[in-house]
């Protein structure tokens, strides 16, 4: 009986400790807490429910959660698209670099880095590593159309 009045103390007095430190922690650090604690209380549920025998009730609540869990990364995908269309995403969010348009002048040494050859290259040599970059990166085989574009470009301006 004492153990378990401490035990309920000690957890009261944890919640009031952490739900006090969330209040003035900054925003990304109190999110990360969130999550590890998150995370490390569905550790301690998986294993309690191990060491009282109930590992059937873990795999009940994981198979429940299963579909629900879909539709919130569905619907997650769905709302970042969405963003990304209206031009609303967060500050601080990850965004990836867009490569400058084909259509962007480049240089004689651009071409020459792009085509992976010295300034020296004669006229057979642009047409073979444009011909073995193209293989390896032309659009009908998986790759980039900005790469496919860009590598069009540089033969273009060496040998036009």
């Amino acid at each position: 009986m004492l153990l378990r009045l401490i035990l309920v103390a000690g957890a009261l007095f944890g919640l009031w400790w952490g739900l006090r430190w969330l209040s003035k922690a900054p925003p990304a650090k109190a999110k990360k807490a969130l999550i590890a604690g998150g995370l490390g209380l569905l550790v301690l549920t998986g294993v309690a429910l191990v060491a009282t025998g109930k590992l059937a009730g873990l795999f009940a609540v994981a198979a429940g959660l299963a579909p629900w869990i879909g539709r919130a990364m569905r619907l997650h995908g769905l709302w970042q698209g969405l963003q990304r269309m209206t031009g609303h995403s967060r500050p601080g969010m990850a965004e990836e670099p867009r490569p400058a348009p084909p259509d962007t002048a480049m240089t004689r040494q651009q071409a020459y880095e792009v085509l992976g050859l010295p300034p020296d290259a004669t006229p057979d040599e642009i047409k073979e590593a444009h011909r073995r970059l193209m293989r390896a990166n032309h659009p009908d085989s998986g790759g980039s159309t900005w790469i496919a574009a860009r590598l069009n470009q540089a033969r273009d301006l060496l040998l036009g």
